[in-house]
């Protein structure tokens, strides 16, 4: 059973949330990516919710600028520091009642999620006990990809589209004939693994219909995009190391087949990882989280349990 319920945070934004599972368990926190929403996410809410699989209280937040949540319109709203703002307060608020407060058992993120929890993890890791990253690159492995791998800059060249002002109108036209090859490139509608059937594309359309103009100024924030003539992009970047090293036990799930995210990008990763785990999943796209579900499950819960008291 999903619930559904508004999260007003302290600082004024609101996120529309999913969540199963007895508040006052330990809580796991899932975070979608673009351009989806935390639907996405509800096979594997009800999953850890269940007795059998840890009895969690899983929460599946819109992020800010998806779904019904907040929506600032400017652009410098969606920029690193007030998203992971956002994650703090949520995480304070979801787990105030766990046995735990002010701490997750487990992040679990994909996409733009992803990106948002490496940024917390390296930057304020005593919110959760792990994390768990599904096809969102490391911000400094990105930095390197774009600003050196002609390979990543051509499969990143559709940031620099949605980087736009006028995106989110162009990709709303002709019932949103432009964001559709986002998942059926990657064979959404075809092959053993296929999940975008009318009822899932109906479920986006919902969402997309509250607007895009949020989601696409995520990338219009991020400086990580690929470098043209007229905008350095990730070559104008410098991470400093000490910013995103992560100190917490990771899990990073890898569907190989990702054609925006080449495999190329967990190179060197142990570098700014501590205590990494990889599993590379050769079966699977960027849309893992749709395509296998219960691969997904079976990772996740061998790596929660290995936290178990």
């Amino acid at each position: 059973m999903i619930q559904t319920f508004d999260l007003p945070l302290p600082h004024g934004i609101t996120l529309s949330c999913r969540a199963a599972g007895e508040v006052g368990r330990p809580v796991l926190l899932f975070l979608h990516g673009f351009p989806e929403a935390a639907f996405v996410w509800d096979f594997l809410l009800a999953h850890f919710a269940r007795p059998e699989h840890g009895g969690y209280r899983c929460v599946a937040p819109n992020l800010r600028g998806f779904e019904r949540s907040s929506a600032p319109i400017e652009v410098a709203a969606y920029r690193a520091k007030p998203l992971v703002q956002d994650l703090c307060a949520t995480i304070e608020a979801i787990t105030l009642n766990s046995p735990t407060p002010g701490q997750l058992a487990g992040l679990v993120a994909h996409d733009w999620g992803g990106a948002l929890a490496w940024s917390l993890a390296a930057q304020h890791p005593g919110l959760t006990r792990q994390l768990v990253i599904l096809n969102a690159p490391h911000p400094a492995t990105f930095a390197r990809e774009l600003s050196h791998s002609s390979a990543q800059q051509a499969s990143s060249a559709y940031m620099n589209f949605l980087a736009r002002p006028d995106a989110a109108q162009l990709l709303a036209e002709n019932d949103f004939a432009r964001l559709w090859p986002f998942f059926t490139a990657m064979a959404a509608d075809s092959g053993p693994h296929a999940w975008l059937d009318e009822a899932t594309r109906e479920r986006y359309r919902a969402v997309w219909r509250q607007g895009l103009r949020g989601g696409c100024a995520y990338y219009a924030a991020s400086p990580l995009r690929p470098p043209t003539p007229q905008d350095p992009g990730a070559t104008a970047v410098q991470i400093p190391r000490d910013k995103v090293q992560v100190k917490i036990p990771t899990l990073v799930i890898w569907g190989l087949g990702d054609t925006a995210l080449p495999v190329a990008l967990l190179d060197g990763l142990d570098e700014f990882v501590q205590d990494l785990r990889i599993e590379r999943v050769p079966e699977a796209t960027h849309w893992i989280v749709h395509e296998q579900p219960q691969k997904v499950a079976a990772l996740l819960g061998a790596f929660l349990a290995q936290s178990l008291p």
